[in-house]
């Protein structure tokens, strides 16, 4: 059997074990052995493709796993939710003080409440949202 049949059956291999483990690395492994699947079409020297395995598997493991440990510790840039609304600007339907209130935010209408005890904002003025404490939005 050529040698490219082989790398072939171990790059499938990699990709077994990628399903089976989740280790990315297994799949960046499973890239180098079709590439020196590749070369052994070409070639029949096995230092050659095992050279090529080597290099391709490693420059991959070296670029993409910084990659994706960054992407995982960054938070998402679009807010979805409750997170959305944070910051939000909405405007007083009904008095809104340290107990109740109504605001229209978002387009709903919302029961608030403002931040501070001895805070009050009449109908018709801006407030900001500054969070949302179950179906209460926290103004100031």
């Amino acid at each position: 059997m050529d040698f490219w049949v082989w790398w072939l059956i171990a790059a499938g291999g990699f990709g077994i074990a990628l399903v089976l483990t989740t280790m990315p690395e297994l799949g960046m492994l499973g890239v180098g052995a079709l590439a020196a699947s590749g070369v052994a079409g070409v070639t029949d020297n096995v230092v050659i493709q095992v050279i090529v395995f080597a290099v391709v598997s490693t420059a991959l493991i070296l670029v993409v796993r910084p990659i994706a440990r960054r992407s995982r510790t960054q938070s998402p840039e679009l807010s979805s939710g409750i997170d959305a609304l944070r910051g939000r600007s909405a405007l007083v339907l009904e008095r809104v003080d340290a107990t109740s209130g109504r605001i229209k935010l978002a387009g709903e209408e919302w029961s608030a409440r403002a931040l501070g005890d001895e805070d009050s904002y009449e109908p018709g003025s801006q407030v900001s949202v500054v969070e949302i404490d179950g179906a209460t939005a926290v103004v100031m």
